[in-house]
């Protein structure tokens, strides 16, 4: 059995990725310092308690398990607190990076599969966002996103670096789902309001899109956790390193969400108008060619009403 080791591994999509992995033969162990992750969430192999930018314990934790490979999830994903916060913000995910780069030194490079963000990007026009498109972070949790990216690609290791559209979703077995505090993202917010929390709040109805609202890729997170465990694979089996997109490669608008969830739900979604949040770009959609082509990976539960109810059926549970 390969061990990986799996940083942020207790929270959303390192969870999923964590369960991937054992699915695959593999025991994942968990580096996470709980923050924002959740204890009961690692309970597919060892947790260890740490901060990514402790480069002296994550190499001792690295010497003890001597993993095969590391998935590195761990982030400060905000966009509104990075904006608040810059100097935070750049501190866990640029610098704690480099801590990672400096206790892999010590272990031989291992290769390293990383979660990035596509709001990297920016405001750009195109409309299908690839892989060969300039970065222009509009927020500080993208620019730091993007300076870990170059670090990764400067260092003497193989990594494959995943830019997701937005993770969305739940494990359609019910033993994981999104829970973060606060939840800033869409789909769970659209699901409290329906089981009788506050209202939705709608981030800006003024948008350059066809109803006014920011249009998004929606990625079911079990889709992005087999993508993981692909690039895991493709590294393990020697492959060069590459940056991938993973979304859905369709458009969704904040008002179609709403639309969606009624559908699926049966019940009504009360929401309210509000001014936009600084740093969000009025369109994310992906070009996802590249993970087909290098990976086989696409994706096979990223519909909109797949994501929706999945993530109705872990919200309703709890």
């Amino acid at each position: 059995m390969s061990t990986v080791l799996v940083i942020g591994g207790a929270g959303y999509v390192g969870s999923h990725a964590c369960k991937a992995l054992a699915a695959a033969g593999f025991r994942p162990v968990v580096y996470d310092d709980l923050s924002t992750g959740h204890r009961w969430a690692a309970k597919w192999g060892p947790l260890e308690a740490g901060d990514l930018r402790d480069a002296t314990h994550l190499t001792a934790v690295l010497q003890r398990w001597r993993p095969a490979a590391v998935m590195h999830f761990a982030a400060q994903a905000l966009v509104g607190r990075s904006v608040a916060e810059p100097a935070l913000t750049w501190s866990i995910n640029r610098d704690g990076t480099a801590a990672l780069i400096a206790a892999l030194a010590t272990q031989g490079n291992l290769p390293v599969v990383f979660s990035s963000t596509c709001s990297l990007y920016g405001e750009s026009v195109a409309a299908l966002l690839d892989e060969s498109l300039p970065p222009a972070p509009t927020n500080p949790y993208a620019a730091s996103k993007r300076a870990a990216e170059e670090l990764l690609e400067a260092a003497p290791l193989r990594s494959v670096r995943l830019r997701y559209f937005n993770a969305a979703g739940a494990d359609p077995e019910g033993e994981l789902g999104e829970v973060h505090e606060p939840e800033t993202h869409l789909i769970p917010n659209v699901l409290k309001a329906v089981l009788d929390g506050p209202p939705l709040f709608v981030h800006g109805t003024d948008y350059p899109t066809p109803d006014g609202t920011c249009l998004r890729d929606y990625v079911h997170v079990s889709d992005l956790a087999a993508a993981h465990l692909a690039a895991l694979r493709h590294l393990l089996a020697g492959g060069a390193s590459a940056t991938i997109n993973l979304g859905s490669g369709e458009a969704a608008s904040v008002l179609q969400v709403i639309a969606t969830a009624e559908r699926v739900t049966g019940r009504p979604v009360p929401w309210r108008t509000g001014p936009r949040r600084p740093g969000d770009p009025a369109r994310l959609v992906a070009d996802c060619s590249r993970a087909a082509a290098l990976l086989g990976w696409r994706p096979q539960r990223s519909q909109l009403e797949t994501i929706i109810a999945d993530a109705w059926q872990w919200h309703r549970r709890r």
